[in-house]
């Protein structure tokens, strides 16, 4: 539970409209999965913007995401489309992290000097940092793609919802060795 600046709990939700959508597609047709899919979507961004008092832009795009590819899902009688959200999203991410980079910016430095605080690591290993999870994300979209395409929405759901922060807890770790092993490196 997160307490948000009013005081009101916000659950994370996030893994509403997915859960309901397997709950329903195991126990009912793929039809009325999809429109609960697509409505429980739109009841998370209603409950974001009471607990929270916004709605942000991530949960924007994939509030978005989860109702067009609803549909594409509900028209071609296919539940693979809906199940492709998360690799939209990953891919969507990961281009963001490419713009910036294209830009010469760094999103961490960025966020972190808009706060007012001054980055603790040189700049460089924020982009080192950001690159690696471009990678990840990446990486982990071609992978959620196989698995809406030829796995089951059990095993789809795991990688949506746990296997996600598993496989990211995992690459963290990873990524903190590196850049610690880098950052004695350059002492």
């Amino acid at each position: 539970m997160i307490k948000s600046g009013g005081g009101k709990p916000y659950f994370l939700l996030s893994f509403l409209p997915a859960v309901a959508y397997w709950l329903l597609e195991t126990y009912t047709s793929l039809e009325i999965a999809l429109i609960g899919g697509i409505v429980l979507g739109l009841v998370e961004m209603i409950l974001e913007k009471y607990f929270t008092g916004h709605v942000h832009t991530l949960s924007k795009v994939n509030i978005t995401l989860i109702v067009v590819l609803g549909i594409i899902s509900l028209l071609a009688k296919e539940g693979v489309w809906f199940r492709l959200q998360p690799t939209f999203t990953g891919i969507g991410i990961a281009g963001f992290f490419i713009f910036k980079k294209w830009q010469g910016h760094s999103l961490m430095v960025d966020m972190l000097k808009d706060m007012g605080k001054a980055p603790p690591l040189p700049e460089e290993f924020y982009r080192m940092m950001e690159w690696h999870l471009t990678l990840f994300l990446i990486g982990f979209a071609i992978f959620m793609a196989k698995v809406a395409v030829y796995d089951s929405t059990t095993t789809w759901i795991f990688w949506k919802t746990g296997g996600f922060y598993i496989a990211f807890v995992g690459f963290m770790l990873i990524e903190m060795i590196y850049l610690r092993f880098k950052f004695r490196r350059k002492e």
